[in-house]
């Protein structure tokens, strides 16, 4: 699993190649992959929400030790299934193309394009609203560039159609990331002493 995030970190190209050849399935993308690379947002924010807390206005609110933990599980949850319907879209969006990749392809290859996603998580240690920002646009970014690398190189899908499709599904998965954030930072509120602090980070 290390060998694959620091390659398609520094060699995308290369790395899909060498992830084509495994055959991984999905049983084994989420045992290997999605269920570690996911723990690391959801415990950087248990423990940046619980130690050090959302910082508003000046001012820190934390979240109860229980609260974070029970609401961590629903974000964890929330990111597995993300990764699902991700595939699931990618496989839909493919069905035009004569080179139309496998439901569990498309699977594995969004699984790995949220590599960056997943890794930015650890700014969550640190919950300020304009860090979070900034560390998710570059995330996004990279993980743009996974798909667009890896269409062709993995999903077989020449250059000039994976544009439509590269376009179409970071269009929907920035959708589908704005979705999980608005509800995970209403979820987080949940367990602020002062219920109107959650509704203050959209201002």
């Amino acid at each position: 699993m290390i060998n694959h995030i620091w390659g398609l970190l520094a060699n995308p190209g290369r790395e899909w190649r060498n992830i084509d050849r495994e055959k991984e399935s999905i049983t084994n993308l989420y045992a290997r992959h999605v269920l570690l690379m996911a723990l690391i947002p959801v415990v950087s924010a248990f423990i940046g929400t619980t130690q050090i807390g959302w910082h508003l206005g000046g001012e820190a609110y934390k979240v109860a030790v229980p609260t974070a933990a029970a609401l961590g599980i629903v974000f964890y949850i929330l990111m597995l299934i993300g990764v699902a319907i991700m595939g699931n879209v990618i496989h839909w969006m493919s069905d035009s193309f004569a080179s139309r990749p496998s439901r569990r392809r498309c699977i594995v290859f969004a699984g790995y394009v949220a590599t960056p996603l997943f890794i930015a998580g650890i700014a969550l240690l640190y919950p300020k609203a304009w860090l979070l920002l900034i560390v998710g646009l570059i995330a996004l970014a990279y993980s743009a560039r996974l798909l667009y690398v890896g269409m062709p190189a993995f999903l077989r899908i020449p250059v000039n159609e994976g544009l439509t499709i590269s376009g179409g599904t970071l269009a929907i998965g920035v959708l589908v990331l704005e979705l999980l954030l608005a509800l995970t930072v209403a979820l987080w509120g949940l367990g602020f002493n002062d219920y109107a602090v959650s509704w203050s980070l959209f201002r």
